[in-house]
């Protein structure tokens, strides 16, 4: 989520060391993907799960001409070619005999926003039908709303109707895609495959915390089913053909009134939330209904190729700020989950699963024989240490602080609890940890910090030697690699880069890039060739800031592992964040989501205001701007990037 990053959670108050104390600089190293290639020789190798027919056999460099920044209400991408639209915000998703058509003045009802397509476009990904690389279905997220933007009268006269319109807005969307002859692609609708996930949809609970105390509520005693997600950012999809996504900033739809608990407060939950959704929806409110807030913060697992199948809270994941989640593969076949918390100084985890993945017996898909795969292992904590080295800590019930005596009465308290259980073993607090990718060549596991804006801040650590500017604004990606197989103990890690414009007259804000600039690093994922592509999440008001002034809008790099030079291939219209990268499984078709697209600081309260519109896509004249996916491939139908 772009907005003031000043705005964002920052409820970690435990004396556990951050990753800028354990930097030595005598030890710490910035270095380029490709260059590592000798280092941690001793390391085993292991098994990254690609999508079949991944490029992914041998590190390719991008061949195309780079852009300039970006600049105004323009989506660019580089000579030679081809940006469409396909599936913007209000679109009918392709339900049969339910397609309401998106009106330009925003006066869909709730009952039509629940089968159109979301707000806020996030992570996504493709899966193909048969192997296909021309039809297939695309899964993503709708992180959150712009109420003035949402609603023909922004946030006047709020009602219930608005916060049905606005809990429709949330969720998942699942739509079916097919390729023309001439290289262009649409949406198929109707669609047995098409799908909207909201805030009414009933969701499972799988995993330890399944009927736990403190997940039942009056509306359901059992703990185990939940209504609804929200607040979806990045998503990974499973060796098995699943589709994963992190609900992230839960905290903010919740009144927790002015007695807050401890554990409500040191979950970032306040007296009001931003959105009003608990004046018309009384689970919202957490005084009421304390234990709603813990049904949040979970990894749910989808099957998008089923539309009947009942989605599921994987709690054995861990109860989080979720960002996203992604998938490696150990030589014996278990799942690794990978992920991290988008807030200021919280968490890196990682989750192993007990069993193997199964594959498919007669009359099985492969989603059905893992349905209940990642209900079963092991949660780990990051700790980096200073000299270059790190371990994953198990959370584990009964090892170490976590016992009752210390307030957890069982693993299931431990995972409803993953932020205090990490402040109790020491784990080490991170910069917004945000999207994860996986090396499919050299096994490194990178994963974004955007930025951490309170550091140096009364009571925050400060700069250091490692990282010596005065506030962290700019962001870095840290990568690691474990010794034996994704399921080792121990680690080692580095810095690939750290964001920012190496020609800012500040130090602290100019980084290690070579190449063309970026900040706010985000969005990561390996494409065709094993290529390594960057999105970035640049906030409206850091836009306006004078260490940004040569970074541009918020844009999408490629990699170049051999030089060690990032290269940008396209860039958003103004105030969008770029986020989500699919690729067919021929590497001939890029899909990306534009975010958000003309947002301004304060626009939810203010409908009125003119600066905040953008017109991209549509540019009507009293249209509004949507949030879209976007197709992107080679005018002479070549794999993307080389």
């Amino acid at each position: 989520m772009a907005k003031d990053f000043s705005e964002l959670e920052d409820s970690n108050r435990s004396r556990n060391p951050d990753i800028h104390q354990v930097s030595d600089p005598s030890r710490r190293r910035v270095l380029a993907a490709g260059a590592g290639s000798a280092l941690f020789a001793q390391l085993a190798g292991g098994c990254v799960s690609m999508p079949a027919g991944s490029h992914a056999a041998a590190r390719g460099r991008p061949s195309f001409t780079p852009i300039a920044p970006g600049v105004g209400d323009r989506l660019v991408v580089p000579e030679g070619y081809v940006a469409q639209v396909i599936a913007p915000w209000g679109e009918p998703v392709g339900v049969p005999g339910r397609m309401p058509a998106f009106r330009s003045d925003a006066s869909n009802s709730a009952d039509d926003q629940a089968v159109q397509m979301g707000m806020h476009h996030d992570g996504l990904h493709f899966f193909p039908m048969d192997g296909r690389a021309d039809r297939g279905v695309l899964a993503m997220n709708h992180e959150y709303t712009d109420d003035g933007l949402l609603h023909a009268d922004g946030m006047a006269r709020w009602s219930a109707e608005k916060v049905r319109k606005a809990q429709a807005a949330h969720g998942l969307s699942v739509i079916e895609v097919a390729r023309a002859a001439d290289g262009s692609w649409q949406m198929v609708r109707p669609s047995r495959f098409a799908r909207r996930v909201t805030m009414n949809t009933p969701f499972a609970v799988g995993g330890p915390a399944a009927g736990h105390p403190m997940m039942r509520t009056a509306a359901d005693p059992d703990g185990r089913r939940v209504l609804g997600t929200l607040n979806n950012c990045a998503s990974g999809m499973t060796p098995w053909g699943t589709y994963l996504s992190g609900e992230e900033n839960f905290a903010g739809y919740f009144d927790a009134g002015r007695a807050l608990s401890e554990h409500h407060r040191r979950w970032g939950l306040r007296e009001k939330s931003g959105y009003r959704w608990a004046e018309f929806d009384e689970r919202f409110d957490a005084v009421k209904h304390p234990n709603e807030p813990n049904r949040f913060g979970w990894v749910v697992e989808l099957d998008p190729m089923d539309p009947e199948s009942v989605p599921i809270k994987r709690t054995a994941l861990g109860r989080a700020a979720h960002e996203g989640a992604w998938v490696a593969v150990t030589r014996d076949r278990r799942a690794v989950v990978y992920s991290g918390e988008d807030a200021r100084f919280e968490y890196l985890y990682r989750f192993v699963s007990r069993d193997a993945i199964r594959e498919a017996g007669a009359g099985q898909t492969p989603a059905q024989a893992n349905r209940d795969l990642l209900d079963h292992g092991t949660l780990y904590v990051a700790q980096f240490d200073a000299d270059g080295t790190g371990r994953w800590i198990p959370l584990l019930h009964g090892s170490g602080p976590l016992t009752a005596a210390n307030g957890f009465a069982d693993q299931a308290e431990v995972l409803i609890k993953a932020r205090q259980a990490s402040d109790a073993v020491g784990a080490t607090r991170m910069d917004r940890p945000e999207w994860i990718a996986i090396d499919p060549v050299e096994r490194w596991v990178l994963c974004t910090l955007t930025n951490n804006s309170a550091r140096g801040a009364p009571g925050q650590p400060g700069p250091d030697a490692a990282n010596p500017r005065a506030r962290n604004v700019m962001g870095q990606i840290i990568r690691w690699r474990e010794a034996g197989d994704f399921d080792g103990e121990r680690f080692e890690w580095n810095h690939l880069v750290l964001a920012g414009d190496p020609a800012n007259e500040r130090a602290e804000a100019r980084g290690t890039i070579r190449g063309d600039v970026f900040a706010c690093p985000d969005g990561i994922a390996f494409g065709p060739m094993g290529i390594l592509w960057v999105q970035t999440d640049l906030s409206a008001t850091e836009m306006n800031r004078g260490e940004f002034a040569r970074i541009g809008n918020n844009q999408m790099l490629a990699f170049d592992a051999q030089s060690g030079r990032f290269l940008r291939f396209l860039t958003g219209p103004v105030n969008c964040e770029v986020t989500g990268a699919a690729f067919t499984p021929d590497g001939r078709t890029l899909f990306v989501n534009i975010q958000h697209p003309g947002e301004s600081p304060g626009e939810r309260s203010d409908p009125t205001n003119p600066q905040r519109f953008s017109g991209w896509p549509d540019f009507a004249s009293h249209g509004r701007p949507r949030s879209a996916t976007v197709m992107i491939r080679k005018r002479d139908g070549g794999v993307i990037g080389t």
